[in-house]
């Protein structure tokens, strides 16, 4: 498993621990017990993995609306919470993170929810992110402009 889809896996058990707990977990506490564990088996990404958490959190509230206005049909309380992540990673990385090849944060959120969500919830995220992506290219969204950055070991 490359680097970083260890670090975004880790990242969503980290969330869906902390939004199990709803918010009442320390996520850097979480977060150290997710990157030890794997610490041990030589990852070496913990930073990327942090950061990614925290900017997540931090944008939480945006993310989550983007998530009601682009499945309108599931209140997000009723969306699982493997989905309600890998989503919430999803668009922080499709819509914020320039270091992130957009078709890389789309496919990287499907394979999360592929992996650890319910039979549909490739098909789900999928569905949202493919519908993002296409209103960020009617707006023109400055991220799809930028020049890709050299690829990381994604």
């Amino acid at each position: 498993m490359a680097n970083r889809h260890l670090g975004r896996t880790i990242a969503l058990q980290s969330l869906f621990e902390w939004d199990f707990h709803r918010g009442q977990k320390s996520i850097d506490a979480i977060l150290d017990h997710h990157i030890g564990v794997f610490e041990e088996k030589k990852f070496h990404d913990g930073d990327f993995t942090r950061d990614l958490v925290h900017h997540v959190l931090e944008l939480q509230s945006e993310l989550d609306t983007m998530i009601t206005h682009y499945a309108p049909d599931w209140p997000l309380q009723n969306i699982t919470i493997v989905d309600r992540n890998a989503l919430r990673i999803g668009l922080y990385e499709l819509r914020v993170d320039t270091a992130i090849p957009p078709k890389v944060a789309i496919n990287e959120a499907i394979e999360l929810a592929k992996t650890f969500g319910g039979e549909a919830s490739g098909k789900f995220v999928n569905g949202v992110l493919g519908s993002v992506y296409r209103d960020m290219e009617k707006e023109h969204h400055p991220k799809l402009s930028a020049p890709t950055p050299t690829p990381t070991t994604n």
